[in-house]
């Protein structure tokens, strides 16, 4: 497994200055803004729901208060004694009943005023005697309102919807004025109305972003400031209420007053309206964000452009220092690192420079003299062919001629003359492979004539490797060493066999024979010499075109001879076709 410090050393700069950037840039800004969104978020929840949650108390605690003040009206009224004999005297006129009136229900008319929070008391009684006005009704008159059945409301207060077939939202407290009842011969009860102002303004709390219902014992809803829902003439059930995904249910407030036991109030908010505050600041909060990404990202780009582009311009200059350009590097000096790197290139371009000027240009004269004795070496290796091969096709003609006499010496006369004329142009070093191949031609019908029905060879060429260009004289010597060396010295027919094939970019030559071949131990000996360029000796028409080879092709060309003893030898070269060797 790569240990971690090389892998970043295998990493480009570019590449480690993004994962710098990555790690302690990018990475620790996102995370940290949102940790702070959403802290902040459950922050200003929970701030805003505890806020919520007071304020829905308070609505509570203020509408507890109305009805306590109703109710507190009821208890001094219940206990009252001019009250009771105010409405039980049997009046004899109406002066009478004028007077009593004026002198105590005027006086107790003033809970109206004083209390903003009741709108209006009234009295009932089947007192016959009294004048049923100013405040003062008759028991039908409750009958009508749907309120009242004929049974006494109670002694304790009772809180009530006066009129629930009607819409509205008044609410009332009710309470049988029976304190007195072994002095009283007539049913009278008081009835206290709460101003729905009040309620209004309690339950429209402009600090509460929701709506709060106020739910009786059977989950339905008596009072809210939600007037989408007609709750007014309608018996509507709060677990009806079609609700928001978003929607957050306050707890519940239960009312513990015996009077309105079982009744709750309950809260409900949108969690977009608790959030609105955070909302609102998220433009700031982007804000800053984008500033703590920009603000690091353009120093990060700066100081990855600064080490990056210097530091590419020096590899750069580098790479033509293998071209031998040895050009310095234009730039002002800077003192970090990198500046002085770039300062000591500069020295080492110049000194290198110099070197070359003064050693490399001062050799080029022994450069010269060296190639032009490699020309020379070329030269004598290319002479040495000649009266070699030259006095191998005349002792051929000579022995032939004094054996027989016959005219076919003509024609071998006409190909000795042919192979002759081409060995005294040793200028032009290079041919086609069609030129080539005529005096391989000429080589062959010479041997033929001399061996007769002892050789036998084939020619197989492509067509489109005619016009192919090779060094003069690559192929013959091989055809040569076939036929002298290899059919030569066996008793039966031999078989030469050439073929020439343009393989991709290639010329291949290969010349196969079926002679005697060679030791393995000779083969390997001949191979060694020729790759350790010993003089030429033994095997010379091999090293001549082997070495002539090297000289315009380098390594680039492939030659490989493959022997079996008794069972003969194949040569193989592989030329380039391309004539970029061809000075």
């Amino acid at each position: 497994m790569q240990s971690p410090i090389r892998f970043f050393n295998n990493l480009k700069l570019r590449s480690k200055l993004l994962i710098l950037y990555l790690l302690c840039v990018f990475i620790p800004i996102v995370v940290t803004n949102v940790t702070f969104y959403s802290v902040t978020t459950n922050n200003i929840k929970n701030q805003k729901m505890d806020d919520v949650d007071l304020v829905l108390e308070q609505i509570t605690n203020e509408f507890l208060n109305v009805v306590d003040q109703a109710m507190g009206i009821s208890a001094g009224f219940y206990s009252n004694t001019r009250l009771y004999e105010f409405l039980d005297t049997d009046y004899e006129n109406s002066i009478q009943y004028i007077e009593a009136f004026e002198d105590f229900i005027s006086h107790y008319n003033v809970y109206s005023p004083l209390y903003y929070s009741i709108q209006d008391i009234s009295y009932y009684t089947n007192n016959p005697t009294v004048i049923y006005a100013g405040g003062i009704r008759t028991l039908e008159e409750a009958f009508e309102e749907g309120w009242y059945d004929g049974s006494a409301p109670g002694s304790h207060p009772v809180f009530v919807k006066p009129d629930p077939q009607e819409e509205g939202d008044l609410f009332s407290v009710i309470r049988s004025l029976d304190y007195f009842r072994a002095y009283s011969a007539n049913e009278k009860f008081i009835r206290i109305d709460i101003n729905p102002l009040s309620l209004r303004q309690i339950f429209n709390n402009v600090t509460f972003p929701g709506n709060v219902y106020l739910l009786n014992n059977e989950g339905e809803i008596e009072f809210s400031n939600d007037y989408s829902i007609n709750w007014r003439s309608e018996t509507v059930s709060f677990n009806s209420i079609s609700l928001n995904e978003d929607t957050i249910l306050l707890d519940e407030k239960v009312l513990p007053q015996s009077y309105i036991e079982g009744w709750r109030m309950v809260g409900v908010i949108s969690e977009s309206d608790i959030l609105e505050e955070l909302h609102q600041s998220v433009q700031f909060i982007l804000f800053f964000a984008l500033l703590n990404f920009t603000i690091p990202t353009i120093i990060i780009i700066l100081i990855s452009r600064s080490l990056h582009v210097r530091l590419a311009r020096i590899l750069k200059y580098m790479k033509k220092m293998k071209e031998q350009d040895f050009e310095t590097i234009d730039s002002q000096e800077a003192k970090d690192e990198i500046g002085e790197l770039t300062i000591e290139f500069n020295k080492m371009t110049r000194t290198i420079r110099t070197l070359i000027n003064e050693v490399y240009v001062a050799n080029i004269d022994k450069k010269d003299l060296e190639l032009k004795e490699k020309q020379a070496q070329l030269s004598a290796l290319q002479s040495q062919i000649n009266p070699h091969f030259l006095f191998n096709a005349l002792e051929t003609i000579r022995m032939r001629s004094l054996i027989k006499g016959e005219k076919e010496t003509a024609k071998i006369i006409q190909n000795m003359a042919k192979i002759f004329r081409n060995s005294l142009t040793w200028g032009k070093e290079w041919v086609t492979v069609k030129e080539e191949l005529t005096l391989i031609l000429c080589f062959l019908e010479i041997q033929k004539y001399r061996f007769g029905d002892k050789l036998e060879y084939s020619i197989d060429i492509d067509e489109n490797v005619y016009d192919s260009l090779i060094p003069n004289m690559a192929f013959l010597p091989f055809v040569e060493n076939a036929s002298i060396h290899g059919i030569e010295s066996v008793k039966d027919t031999g078989l030469i066999q050439i073929k020439i094939k343009k393989v991709n970019d290639e010329v291949v030559f290969t010349v196969q024979d079926d002679g005697s071949g060679f030791e393995k131990d000779k083969l390997d000996k001949m191979l060694d010499s020729l790759k350790n360029e010993e003089s030429m000796g033994e095997s010379i028409g091999i090293k001549n075109v082997y070495y002539r080879l090297k000289l315009y092709y380098k390594t680039d060309f492939g030659f490989s001879i493959k022997s079996t003893p008794g069972k003969g030898t194949t040569v193989e070269i592989r030329l380039k076709s391309e004539r970029e060797y061809i000075n």
